[in-house]
Parts: structure tokens; C-alpha cells; sequence
């Protein structure tokens, strides 16, 4: 597949979920990375005024989420799924779109650690996330 289809197929499966509901789509990616990008309007904000650490936090675990599904070695049989996120918040925005890129620490076989930046759009940072992923065999995943 190409880059281009895989982003496709990553916005297909938005529909109906959280990212559908927070405006997340996914708009490129690298060998090694994965981008997705979010709006920042009132209904992400905090009461006063700010981008809510929350709505940022899932557009973190969505794009990392996503980045191990996309990258791991064998798809058809395994899926990852969250065991850890940890976020700092160093900025905050008001309004226009907010970006995360992830990129692998560790792609192991059984474990993923990976590193999120989200940035404005002048590319300053808003906050820095790191999520560990377990990767897990798909019929493990069904039965839970």
C-alpha cells in the first residue's frame, strides 16, 4: 500500500468513533512517523478558553495508536493496544489546528514505545507524549 492509501484507510475507520467526534484526521506520513492533525475550536477548549489537556491526550493516543498498528510487523495478526500515556503540557492554543507526529523510541516485537509531539501550526510545542503499547495476538484482542 501506499502512504497515501494507508492515510486514506486510517480516515475510512474514523467514521462513527472519538476521532470523528474531535475532528482528528490523519494527513501524512514518513518511513517512520505518522501525522495526524486536530481543530481547536470552543468544544475542545476548558472553560477558560484553553485547549483541553484531554482532547490533546487523544489526539496523542490516537496518531500513536494508529502509528503501531501501521507499523508493526505483522498486521493481519496482531493489534496494539494502550498500556501506558503520559503527557506534559508546556503550551496551550485557542484556536486553528493542533498537529501529533509520532515516532518510535522502541519497535520491538511485543512492546512499542513512542514518542508524540504536538505542535501549533507555527510548530511550537504544545506538549510532549509518551505512550508504551502492547502488541498482542488479534484473537486475544476478540475474546476480551
Amino acid at each position: 500500500m501506499t502512504h497515501d492509501e494507508i492515510l486514506a484507510l486510517l480516515n475510512q475507520r474514523c467514521a462513527g468513533t472519538l476521532m470523528e467526534t474531535l475532528g482528528i484526521e490523519y494527513t501524512s506520513m514518513t518511513e517512520d512517523s505518522l501525522t495526524a492533525r486536530m481543530p481547536v475550536t470552543p468544544r475542545h477548549l476548558q472553560p477558560v478558553g484553553l485547549l483541553h489537556g484531554g482532547a490533546t491526550v487523544a489526539l496523542a493516543e490516537t496518531v500513536g495508536s494508529a502509528a503501531s498498528q501501521v507499523f508493526m510487523a505483522d498486521p493481519q495478526q496482531f493489534v496494539a493496544v494502550g498500556l501506558e500515556i503520559a503527557a506534559n503540557h508546556v503550551r496551550s492554543a485557542r484556536s486553528g489546528y493542533v498537529f501529533g507526529t509520532a515516532r518510535f523510541l522502541h519497535l520491538g516485537r511485543t512492546t512499542h514505545v513512542l514518542e508524540i509531539r504536538i505542535v501549533d501550526e507555527a510548530e511550537k510545542l504544545i506538549s510532549f507524549v509518551k505512550m508504551t503499547n502492547a502488541i498482542v495476538p488479534r484473537e486475544h484482542k476478540e475474546r476480551s
